[in-house]
């Protein structure tokens, strides 16, 4: 392995670079799908975006849980197609060229032609390609771009039209009316997205308009409300709430009697009062003091009489208007319906259905209207047509004042309202919503086959499906799918000039059949002229194509079908493995693709078109408002990935509540926390592995070859047990986790299973891993370090496939037959060689090493200052053998003490107090609460002991329960000692208490240990690597030079643990020693001097009788690298010759004895 930086000069976007470029020399995207062809296919579908904008973290958030789980998937050997698809026809093309060409209207589309204009649109649907590929790579995403689907290609088309064919001969096609968002400027209708472009806020007419109810006893008049005079000349119906109460009042002044919703009653006008104050209601009238509690005023009206919304249903009444008596069969009545609210006007809405879709859905569902009967009483400029006599030619805007003064003494109030209204954003014109004929899928026909069909898929998060999905598909309606659009796949409708005769072309072949004519492209400016034959003879002349195309969702919605251009190819594949396995968005989607998707594979083949889908939500600025490019409110997602690294914003991202289709505040902060707390304490394992694995070599020992995992089972240490347990854990959880595509789980897990490898088996085990127990054990740990790292890597390279590919690629130069690249790996097995006992026993001593060092922080003893005993009290033995065990010698290293005593009687350091769980008892004990709680106060010890073992004790009649009652326990300080001698801490039935007291003993331990730690801080300021060899020398000086002396040693076997080596007098340096660092320290009132140097090898005057020989030699061994000469030694047996010396004979070496390889060495043979 090669050697690793320091975490903090490891550069993450750096090194992702040069992971593009291996994978790029690989070609290891294609490579994957190679290895894994022929084996489980699994399809995803990829919905597509369009390319006329940059992506952004929206697109970036729903691509990473795309490739996260497409790259899960293939590691487990399943053959994951991943092809990149363009949306690109539809209103964000046509916009950018309107934009790019100055187009305000339809008719200057038609005057340009429309085949100028729609290849002016595919000239730009690839404007941004090569930027999209760009950053979709550098996040790591692999998808092959090469090999895209694009919805203008012919193929895909083609498949758009035989999944409307099918529709067809399904009896599930008709054409109505929609009513859409209309600009009059343009001509044309609108989609909801384009009509929420331009909103603002503008006065308009607000009246209210009487309707007399044909044979009414007291002549009453139903009051509607509404701010578009110019709707009621195409009146047809009132609509009323069924459930709501309506009251009928007769006005004072002109004997006019109306009904309104009761709660309205405060919106009928009143004449101004002489005075303001109005008399209070008389106590008699006390349903008319009822009244005023709803805003009547009764001086002006007397409340007649009250009834429910539904007893008005199916009252016949007046029209305002006769330009539609030719209905007043079916028309001209009262109707009711639930959209119809009390917040706002008269509880009345009166329905004109070719200008609201409220108004249409409930007239063509009350009968009022037939779906194809409707009559639209203005033109596509605007404009009243001649049916509406009395202002035709008009525009409807301009026509509303005329409309208002022509009352014929049904107007009951005018005035005006400031609302937000939408303009068209193109024409700058005031919308209207207006019905125009469209072409239908019949959605309400197989409304309950959708609802069965959602329930066959997996949701994530589920309440999205359960919930939102299931209330859409509930309330769905007959989707129209055609647009009076030029850029989009045409409607294939051929339709005769009688309108008898309808063909469906299914197939380009059957288009080019029928017409003689070789089809080479869709598009409208191909097909509009191409006209066919009426199969009923000459005389019936020709079909031709209706003029529209597909709503771009239809499209969308025929993606897994049209993308691999089925049923024309790809049949086997395609009827092999539908439903997909797996397809995700954001949660807008529920109301777009996830839809379409569900409604065309229901009525196709009655199946849902996928199995499993992760729904993610919105991606917000840090100040909780939409991502806006004009406010600069949020740092682009290439400046990210430029700081911290594309895996670090995809773990950002996949850990966050977004993935559970809730909105992520997006910080640059949580990004750098990612780094901060899962990369770089992952990097530094892996650091300490390569360094202690390349100090073998330098100390002249074998390279590091890892053992094979079973050798490692054998292993007596406990903590190699629990790591290997750990990582299986590991593995298994992101197996299930990702079975479950609940990705959100997987990172926390990962969080604490990193935290475990530094914090636990790396800290634990340094000596080990050092070498300071010996070559075996410490290549065991080594070994056990390097399979945990390479293991987890394997597991988590789908969701960091860079930061994982850049450890595996140095890993692997020690590993048996490796991969080219960590994402060849298969995922690893679960072998089930999980120990939960060793798990749990580490938790355990974890917690008693928390609970130590809360005690040390309390008294403020640093871990550096040895503490003479620690007691572990807890009543079962499992437990305390389990901590004074294999785990013990652990935790006195650790927490620095020098024994650990089990104590299993909890009465000996603790005494026990009863509380009453208030939040548990007070519902269930009621007035009996206070007797009981003062009972369980004065609990004695004893009881609590029995309480505790029985799980139950009775006051006054009531059991209670383990959960009822909190056992707290105290420390109880021994006799004739203080608390700052002797303290505890506590956690549930578990109490560790520390003796604090110093002895002479523990004192020296203190200072050995601070002495070595200012050692270390030395290495590190000299900026040495573990490996590097050197010599440490210190010097005593001031009044306590004896005493340090002598503490150190005493404490010679643990400094030459803890440094690898001896401390040497700074007397018996060498005159040509090279200083590396060198520090004066106090400790305890001793002052000494500490000295790092490069390690000088040491000739003794046994090596020559000769003084200038021994010189000669002295200068040659101080050229030498150590490393080397240990190398030679080592090769030759502890001997090596010098022959090299020019003008004296060759020598003999013994290392130990003619050498040694440092001054340490030498001091150390020789000290005695």
């Amino acid at each position: 392995m090669e050697d690793v930086c320091e975490g903090k000069e490891f550069s993450f976007p750096a090194e992702e670079e040069q992971v593009l470029k291996l994978w790029s020399e690989l070609d290891a995207f294609h490579e994957q799908l190679r290895r894994t062809e022929g084996g489980e296919e699994f399809i995803f579908y990829d919905g597509p975006p369009f390319a006329t904008g940059l992506p952004h973290y929206g697109h970036i958030l729903a691509g990473t849980i795309k490739d996260v789980v497409t790259r899960h998937q293939s590691m487990r050997g399943r053959h994951v197609s991943r092809r990149f698809g363009w949306d690109c026809h539809g209103l964000p093309v046509e916009f950018e060229i309107d934009k790019q060409l100055g187009i305000t209207n339809r008719q200057q589309v038609l005057d340009l032609g429309i085949g100028k204009y729609n290849e002016t649109c595919r000239g730009i649907v690839t404007k941004y390609v090569a930027e999209w590929e760009a950053v979709v790579t550098r996040t790591g995403r692999w998808i092959d771009f090469k090999a895209d689907y694009k919805t203008m290609d012919i193929k895909f088309m083609e498949s758009v039209w035989w999944v409307f064919g099918q529709l067809w001969e399904k009896d599930l096609v008709y054409k109505g009316f929609k009513v859409m968002p209309y600009s009059t400027g343009c001509k044309t209708a609108l989609s909801n997205f384009e009509a929420a472009l331009d909103y603002r806020m503008v006065p308009d007419p607000a009246i209210m308009v009487s309707f007399p109810i044909v044979g009414d006893a007291d002549n009453a008049a139903l009051v509607a409300w509404t701010t578009t005079p110019w709707t009621l000349p195409s009146n047809l119906a009132l609509c009323v709430n069924a459930n709501l109460v309506y009251a009928k009042v007769k006005d004072n002044s002109t004997g006019a009697v109306y009904v309104v919703a009761e709660s309205r009653l405060g919106q009928l006008p009143t004449k101004a009062k002489a005075s303001a104050k109005k008399q209070a209601p008389s106590s008699s009238k006390g349903a008319t003091a009822e009244v005023v509690q709803g805003g009547l005023d009764t001086e002006a009206y007397d409340l007649l009489a009250k009834f429910p919304g539904s007893s008005l249903v199916g009252l016949k009444y007046t029209p305002l208007f006769d330009f539609f008596l030719e209905l007043q069969q079916t028309a001209f009545r009262v109707i009711a319906d639930n959209y119809v609210t009390d917040d706002s006007g008269t509880g009345v809405v009166h329905c004109a259905p070719a200008f609201g879709e409220d108004d249409h859905r409930v007239c063509l569902a009350a009968g009022i209207i037939e779906a194809s009967g409707l009559v639209v009483a203005v033109d596509d400029d605007g404009c009243f047509i001649e049916k509406i006599t009395e202002f035709r030619g008009r525009h409807v805007k301009e026509a509303d004042k005329d409309i208002i003064n022509a009352d014929k003494g049904r107007l009951v109030s005018r005035g005006s309202i400031e609302h937000s209204y939408p303009f068209c954003w193109r024409s700058g014109t005031p919308l209207i919503y207006r019905a125009v004929p469209s072409w239908f899928v019949k959605v309400e026909k197989i409304r309950d086959q959708l609802l069965e069909c959602n329930k066959q898929t997996y949701w994530v998060p589920d309440y999205v499906k359960e919930k939102r999905f299931h209330n859409w598909l509930e309330g769905a309606r007959d989707w129209a799918v055609s647009r009076s659009r030029f850029w989009g796949t045409p409607l294939p409708l051929w339709i005769s000039q009688d309108g008898e005769e309808i063909v469906v072309m299914d197939s380009i072949e059957k288009l080019e059949r029928l017409s003689g004519v070789k089809v080479n492209d869709l598009h409208r400016h191909h097909v509009d002229d191409i006209t066919i034959p009426s199969s009923r003879g000459p005389e019936y002349g020709v079909l031709k194509r209706v003029e529209d195309v597909f709503d771009c969702w239809f499209e969308s919605g025929s993606m897994p079908y049209a993308y691999i251009h089925y049923p024309f190819e790809n049949r086997e594949l395609f009827e092999k493995n539908f439903p997909g396995n797996f397809v995700a968005e954001g949660l807008d989607q529920t109301r777009g693709w996830f839809y379409t998707l569900m409604v065309l594979s229901t009525a196709l083949f009655g199946k849902p078109a996928f199995k499993n889908l992760i729904c993610n939500g919105l991606v917000l600025a840090e100040d909780g408002k939409k991502m806006s490019k004009s406010k600069k409110n949020y740092p682009s997602p290439v400046e990210v990935i430029d700081e911290y690294g594309a895996d670090a914003l995809r773990l950002y991202l996949i850990n966050s509540p977004v993935v559970r289709a809730e909105s992520l505040r997006f910080k640059r902060s949580g990004v750098y926390g990612v780094v901060k707390d899962v990369f770089l304490p992952w990097y530094n394992a892996y650091r300490f592995l390569v360094q202690n694995a390349k100090r073998l070599e330098t100390e002249g020992l074998s390279a590091f070859s890892p053992m094979d995992q079973a050798s490692l089972l054998k292993s007596s240490n406990v903590l190699d047990h629990w790591i290997n347990s750990a990582t299986e854990s590991l593995v298994s959880f992101v197996h299930q986790e990702m079975d479950a595509y609940r990705l959100y789980t997987v990172v926390p897990y990962l969080v604490k299973y990193i935290d475990n490898l530094t914090n636990i088996y790396v800290r634990f085990n340094r000596k080990r891993l050092k070498g300071r127990t010996g070559e075996e054990d410490c290549r065991v740990s080594l070994s056990t370090l390097y399979h945990a790292l390479v293991t987890t890597c394997v597991a988590m390279a789908p969701f960091t496939p860079f930061f994982t590919e850049t450890l595996y690629q140095n890993l692997r130069k020690v590993a048996t037959k490796p991969e080219d690249s960590i994402h060849f790996c298969s995922f690893p097995s679960t072998t089930g060689e999980r120990d939960e006992r060793v798990e749990q026993s580490v938790n355990r001593m974890m917690t008693i090493i928390d609970l130590a060092r809360n005690i040390r922080e309390r008294h403020n003893k640093a871990l550096k200052t040895p503490l003479k005993e620690m007691v572990v009290v807890h009543p079962d033995n499992e437990f305390l053998e389990d901590i004074t065990g294999k785990l013990k010698e652990y935790v006195m290293e650790e927490m620095n003490v020098k024994t650990v005593t089990p104590c299993n009687d909890p009465m000996l350091y603790a005494s026990l107090r009863a509380e009453p769980n208030f939040s548990v008892l007070g519902k269930r004990l009621g007035k009996d609460m206070g007797k009981v709680s003062n009972e369980v106060k004065k609990m004695t010890q004893e009881q609590i002991l029995a309480f505790e073992k029985n799980g139950e004790i009775s006051f006054f009649g009531h059991c209670l329960k383990l959960d009822d009652i909190k056992v707290t326990r105290q420390f109880k300080c021994p006799a004739n000692v203080t608390e700052n001698e002797i303290d505890a801490a506590g956690d549930g039935d578990v109490l560790v208490v520390l003796d604090l007291r110093a002895d002479q003993s523990l004192f020296e331990a203190g200072v050995a240990r601070e002495v070595v730690n200012r050692i270390q801080k030395l290495r590190k300021t000299a900026q040495l690597e573990p490996t590097d060899l050197v010599d440490v020398y210190y010097k005593s000086v001031g009044n306590g030079m004896n005493s340090l002396d002598e503490i150190l040693r005493s404490q010679d076997q643990y400094v030459r643990d803890a440094l690898g080596n001896t401390l040497i007098p700074m007397v018996v340096a060498p005159p040509n020693v090279v200083v590396l660092g060198e520090e004066s320290h106090s400790v305890h009132d001793m002052s000494f001097v500490i000295c790092i140097a490069r390690c000088t090898p040491v000739v003794t005057h046994h090596a020559t009788d000769n003084n200038d020989h021994l010189e000669a030699l002295k200068v040659y061994m101080s050229s030498r690298s150590v490393s080397r000469l240990k190398d030679e030694f080592q090769a030759g047996n502890g001997k090596i010759t010098v022959d090299y010396i020019e003008g004296f004979p060759p020598i003999d070496l013994q290392l130990g004895k003619h050498v040694f390889l440092s001054v340490a060495d030498f001091y150390l043979a020789h000290r005695s």
